[in-house]
């Protein structure tokens, strides 16, 4: 079995090599193809999904707080259409008591979706784990309330600290006779926080939705480089459609959820991408032939 060093040796030496078989790799899982079916499925759940975490929160906290921090968030996830996104949740959270048992099963069932359609894309990225290991179809149907869990109590949290801030950025607290405010910098520290979560959100998926184990800092590393990568191409992305883009001219009324769906796609392209990356690492020097090799 190859060591850790032997692996990172590897990569260090043949950069340009492991780079190559991580492309190939991904075009002959189809990634692309994957990416867009995970951003449709993401786009068929981020309204629903939110929307059953806010109906639940908003009877523990006020609703006004939750939705300035979903704004928030949402703009780490669809740059540009944060508002228009949590327009429509407040719109649909003002009757939501109107869709009944049937709606609120369906926005259970809906919510799902983006995991395991996610869950699904990993499964064939890390084929090579599949073929040795299944997973129970009982935990694969878990795991996405289980986020959707995580999802609202992160939710939750933020949305409490974050008023907890908004009170100390006009009052100021005092630490050992010395009075300090945060003015100014509370929309900083929430952003800092968004990154957080991202990274550990980003990386629990590296970790949980592949099947078998995977190495704690092997995730972290891919969470980190998929939230940096995410950023850079975020902050390309707000420009892009604030300026050169005619997706509004082409597109119409449905631009919005056009921009959104690109927006997911770049985003799951990234998230896969980054799965690719250690699929292919895992692999260096196993039996099936080693990065590079396994593909052909």
């Amino acid at each position: 079995m190859t060591s850790e060093i032997s692996r990172i040796a590897y990569v260090l030496e043949n950069p340009l090599h492991f780079t190559g078989s991580v492309i190939s790799g991904f075009r002959a899982n189809q990634g692309l193809l994957l990416a867009g079916a995970v951003a449709y499925y993401t786009l068929l759940s981020i309204v629903p999904m939110l929307a059953l975490i806010l109906i639940v929160l908003s009877q523990l906290t006020d609703l006004q707080l939750l939705l300035d921090t979903t704004r928030e968030y949402l703009s780490l996830v669809a740059p540009g259409q944060s508002d228009n996104l949590t327009a429509q949740l407040t719109a649909f959270l003002h009757d939501w008591k109107l869709v009944g048992v049937l709606g609120l099963l369906m926005l259970v069932l809906f919510s799902s979706l983006a995991f395991t359609t996610l869950e699904n894309a990993m499964s064939v990225i890390f084929f090579h784990r599949v073929a040795i290991h299944r997973r129970h179809f009982l935990v694969s149907a878990i795991i996405p309330y289980c986020y959707i869990l995580f999802l609202a109590l992160g939710l939750f949290l933020v949305s409490t600290v974050s008023g907890i801030l908004d009170s100390m950025d006009e009052t100021g607290f005092t630490v050992m006779g010395h009075t300090w405010s945060l003015s100014g910098h509370t929309t900083g520290i929430i952003y800092a926080t968004g990154l957080v979560g991202e990274v550990l959100l980003l990386s629990s998926l590296y970790l949980v939705m592949p099947i078998g184990r995977l190495a704690l800092s092997h995730a972290l590393i891919g969470g980190i480089t998929a939230t940096a990568l995410w950023e850079l191409t975020r902050h390309f992305l707000i420009w892009y459609f604030s300026t050169l883009s005619i997706v509004n001219v082409v597109y119409g009324t449905f631009a919005t959820a056009i921009i959104i769906l690109l927006s997911l796609e770049v985003g799951a392209i990234i998230l896969l991408l980054g799965a690719q990356v250690i699929s292919e690492y895992e692999r260096i020097g196993s039996n099936e032939a080693g990065a590079g090799e396994l593909h052909t």
